[in-house]
């Protein structure tokens, strides 16, 4: 009986040293307010400068190098893919289309 009691208070006392919230936590306006609205979110970045990284994105997409290339298109053919695992993907693209010519 009297383990009982202590194991009892045993649970008690743990129970009230995890559960105890703190004020720390209740400072933030996160407690209250969870989620901020969309234009909220996004103030933080300016729009020039997205348009100006979703330009240069672009800009980076047109100019890619040209093992870059024949590797996509190597990568876009599931043949050329499987010889690529295994010997590479310069050797894929030469064995699969190595009599192309690309732009």
């Amino acid at each position: 009986m009297r383990s009982l009691i202590i194991l009892m208070l045993l649970a008690v006392l743990v129970m009230a040293a995890t559960c105890y919230e703190s004020h720390e936590s209740m400072e933030s306006h996160e407690y209250l307010y969870p989620f901020i609205n969309r234009r909220r979110a996004n103030d933080f970045i300016q729009a020039d400068t997205r348009l100006e990284a979703i330009s240069q994105e672009r800009i980076r997409e047109r100019n890619k190098a040209p093992q870059e290339r024949q590797r996509e298109i190597c990568e876009d053919y599931y043949p050329c893919e499987l010889y690529a695992f295994r010997h590479g993907y310069a050797a894929a693209y030469r064995h699969y289309f190595g009599r192309r010519r690309t732009k």
